[in-house]
C-alpha cells in the first residue's frame, strides 16, 4: 500500500510539474491584404519554378543535347560529301581532260 501511495504521489507531482513546462499558444496575427497578396504571388512563383524545373528535368531525360549533336554531325558529314562532289564536278568542267 505504501508503494502504491508513493507511486501515486510521484505521478501527481510529475503532472503538476509538467504543467509549468507547457508552451503557451501564440495567437496568430491576422494578415493584411498586401501580405495575403504577396503570399499568394510567392506560392504561384514557387509553383511555376517547380513546374519549370520539372520540365527541364524531363527534357534532359529525352537527351536532346545528344540528339542535336548527332544531327549536327550527320549534317556536316552529308554537306562535306556533297561539297566534295560539287568541287570534283566543277574541276572537271573547268579543266576537261582530253580523251586519248
Amino acid at each position: 500500500m505504501n508503494k502504491l501511495l508513493a507511486i501515486t504521489a510521484v505521478i501527481v507531482f510529475l503532472a503538476l510539474g509538467a504543467e509549468s513546462f507547457r508552451v503557451p499558444r501564440q495567437v496568430e496575427e491576422e494578415k493584411g491584404t498586401i501580405a495575403t497578396v504577396v503570399d499568394t504571388l510567392k506560392s504561384y512563383y514557387d509553383q511555376s519554378v517547380d513546374t519549370a524545373s520539372g520540365y527541364v528535368e524531363t527534357i534532359k531525360g529525352y537527351k536532346l543535347n545528344e540528339k542535336a549533336k548527332n544531327l549536327y554531325e550527320d549534317t556536316v558529314r552529308a554537306v562535306s560529301t556533297y561539297t566534295g562532289i560539287f568541287n570534283d564536278q566543277l574541276y572537271h568542267i573547268l579543266y576537261p581532260q582530253e580523251s586519248s
